[in-house]
């Protein structure tokens, strides 16, 4: 098992404190934190309690190889390529300039993550609703609160989603299913357990109506 006492993190401390983390470390997992992280996950929200899901654990290289090549393709076209004026707007709303590198350097590096787990729907990939995440969503952010308990790193992204076919043909799933998240775990390399930072809440909640 981890060194890390997943028991000894209060729920309040870990929900203010599990940021993206993108610098992530080539250190294996065990493959028992790598089940408890995921028996906490699927005791997440699901809707109607139907569990229409599976759970992906990725930890093929060659599998990890092509995918993150995709990925790379997501990330240029959408952040990348915009490299310069990220890194230097002034833009309190905008992705800062340490997010775009962490962002950044775990494109480069995605592969070299020690395991991967795709969240996967059943029955959703003709799917026009657009709360369809809600039905796993929860579940994934179990899996990440379980994680930090053990302190493992992740983040969750789509951007490899522009070849969902292929990563679908790669990863044996059925014809109905659809991946919902890349999520990446590793014991971070850098960086810290911090508070994400966030607008402040009158900023954002309204009592009654939006105004």
């Amino acid at each position: 098992m981890s060194t890390e006492d997943p028991r000894s993190l209060p729920l309040l401390e870990a929900l203010h404190s599990t940021p993206a983390r993108r610098y992530l470390s080539t250190r294996p997992i065990e493959d028992d934190v790598v089940t408890a992280i995921l028996d906490a996950a699927v005791r997440g929200p699901s809707g109607g309690n139907s569990q229409q899901w599976a759970w992906i654990v990725v930890r093929d290289a060659e599998v990890k190889r092509q995918i993150a090549e995709w990925y790379r393709e997501g990330w240029e076209k959408n952040y990348g390529s915009r490299r310069e004026q990220i890194l230097n707007a002034d833009d309190p709303q905008g992705m800062s300039a340490a997010s775009f590198r962490a962002a950044d350097h775990l494109a480069a590096h995605l592969e070299e993550a020690p395991v991967w787990i795709f969240p996967v729907l059943i029955g959703a990939r003709k799917s026009a609703n657009p709360r369809l995440g809600s039905s796993i969503y929860g579940a994934v952010q179990q899996l990440m609160l379980a994680a930090r308990a053990y302190g493992i790193g992740s983040t969750l992204t789509t951007l490899y989603a522009g070849h969902e076919d292929g990563v679908r043909e790669l990863l044996g799933l059925p014809d109905n299913a659809l991946t919902m998240a890349l999520i990446p775990l590793g014991y971070p390399e850098r960086g810290k357990w911090s508070q994400p930072k966030r607008r402040p809440l009158s900023e954002v909640v309204f009592h009654e109506r939006y105004s």
